[in-house]
């Protein structure tokens, strides 16, 4: 009996020891020894708190930061929309660092060493887990490896040229809905004070809604209603969102957010049960529809290599395809509205374009090529409203980039708006509304500075795959509201773009709309 008690001692001793010597070293040994290898070469930041980091300091200036609009109207965005990183940077240096609970994330602001990140995406990768985004998307955003590239060959087919076309229709219809709504609201008077926010939020879920689920599509907008509210339900956790078992600590936002994480996966799971059902009896096509698109080629690809998508692959994707396909339209829709009510003559310049290759009768397709002014305007508002203003990388081994070797536990934060608004890279007007620097096209833009360091849909062969669904889509809405409306930026209006999953306007989008006879 005391030999086999002894026995249990030591076998608690060993375990407590073992275990106690990884909770030590994740939560001390080893950030302290990266924050030494990152001070040796030449990064600065905060020292590291225990467990915390700069969570707490992050949490609090973000907190603040979305209290308040911007002091004054400006295209120089970063102080606002960034608080904690524009303070880091500000107090440290463009070769900084910051702490995500014991994980070190150091900026990197070279162009030509972000092409390089993300051209080798093997050896970068997405950073696993990454609490906030794994919350919210999965599919082919975070998927790497063998997996990525099985799942971007089965969803490719989906967003081709010929697809993109057959979904044009369905996407003029939601914005031609929009578009009544507007004129019902100027019918009396000839103009209105509008927070166009909300319906242009509203047009992207819908869009996103009939073209990725069809006839499916009011079942399908319930997805946009829950993943808007777990997003909101993201920033309320923000400051127990880096720690170990954040999910089964017991606060009413966490129970919340399980409950809507369960009930999105039954929702989709219905749909696309009921997709599948249609289909084998023949009562829908492949082809009406992305998730019919994504079924077939799936099908296709279990045909002809054993293995597929599986169910909870389709989810994933269809969730990526709610929150990416509707939050970086929407932004970019918005931002090009409230940049037009600034900048009044390159509303009249894209007017009439418009009118000239189109009238004031329908749009088609193949016109859309011909708008080389809205297409600049585009360009010029996704480099200053980028949809997604930083992107994080990671190693799990040591790794050369430049003249440095990571080590693995480093994690790197591609700052993509701190690129686009670099006065060195784009000239003294770098945060100024210009939207001809893009006239002789994106390479030229910087005017002889170089191959143009532009990043709105990432870059290298993880480039947004919807890319050109959300161009297709903003210049139909662009195009059918200028036909109708001019408008300028109403006495309410508060600058704030402030991001979230992307960069919406967390104050809304207050315009005075004009309705042309």
């Amino acid at each position: 009996m005391e030999t086999f008690t002894k026995l249990v001692i030591t076998i608690v001793v060993v375990v407590v020891v073992r275990y106690g010597w990884k909770i030590l070293n994740w939560v001390w040994l080893k950030p302290k020894k990266l924050e030494k290898w990152l001070r040796n070469e030449g990064y600065n930041g905060n020292s590291y708190k225990l467990l915390f980091g700069d969570m707490i300091e992050l949490a609090t200036m973000v907190k603040e930061g979305r209290s308040k609009p911007m002091s004054i109207i400006t295209h120089d965005i970063t102080s606002y929309a960034l608080p904690f990183d524009h303070h880091i940077i500000t107090k440290y240096g463009e070769k900084s660092f910051i702490w995500l609970g014991p994980n070190p994330r150091m900026y990197i602001r070279d162009p030509e060493l972000i092409k390089e990140i993300l051209l080798r995406p093997d050896e970068f990768q997405k950073p696993h887990p990454e609490p906030f985004r794994d919350s919210i998307v999965g599919g082919l955003l975070v998927a790497e490896g063998h997996k990525w590239t099985k799942h971007r060959k089965i969803i490719t087919p989906a967003f081709n040229l010929q697809n993109l076309k057959i979904m044009f229709s369905a996407i003029g219809s939601s914005c031609n809905d929009m578009v009544h709504e507007w004129e019902l609201l100027t019918a009396k008077t000839g103009s209105a004070d509008v927070d166009v926010w909300p319906y242009i939020d509203n047009l992207a879920g819908d869009v996103i809604s009939r073209t990725a689920f069809g006839s499916n599509y009011e079942e399908g907008k319930k997805i946009f209603g829950i993943q808007k509210e777990q997003i909101d339900l993201i920033f309320q956790m923000l400051f127990i969102l880096h720690l170990p078992g954040r999910r089964f600590i017991p606060t009413k936002a966490n129970k919340k957010f399980e409950e809507n994480r369960v009930e999105l996966q039954t929702v989709l799971r219905g749909i696309i049960d009921k997709k599948k059902k249609a289909i084998k009896l023949g009562e829908a096509s492949h082809c009406d529809d992305l998730l019919g698109i994504l079924l077939e080629s799936n099908s296709k690809e279990i045909e002809e290599d054993g293995v597929g998508m599986s169910m909870e692959d389709v989810i994933e994707e269809c969730k990526l395809f709610y929150i990416a396909g509707s939050e970086t339209t929407s932004n970019l829709i918005v931002y090009t509205m409230v940049c037009l009510s600034l900048h009044q003559e390159w509303q009249i310049k894209a007017r009439d374009e418009i009118l000239q290759v189109f009238g004031t009768g329908e749009l088609d397709f193949e016109g859309l090529k011909n708008l080389k002014i809205l297409t600049m305007i585009l360009n010029e508002v996704l480099r200053l409203y980028t949809p997604v203003i930083m992107i994080t990388r990671a190693t799990d081994k040591e790794t050369k980039l430049g003249n440095m070797k990571i080590p693995p536990g480093v994690q790197l934060s591609l700052a993509m708006i701190h690129v686009h608004h670099d006065c060195e890279i784009w000239g003294d007007d770098a945060t100024e509304f210009k939207p001809d620097r893009f006239s002789e096209g994106v390479i030229n833009a910087t005017r002889g500075k170089g191959s143009s360091p532009f990043f709105p849909f990432s870059s290298g062969p993880r480039v947004c795959i919807g890319q050109n669904f959300a161009i297709t889509e903003a210049k139909v809405a662009i195009a059918l509201i200028l036909q109708r409306f001019s408008f300028e930026l109403s006495p309410s209006y508060q600058h704030s773009p402030f991001p979230v999953f992307t960069m919406p306007p967390q104050f809304g989008a207050h315009l005075i709309l004009h309705k042309i006879s």
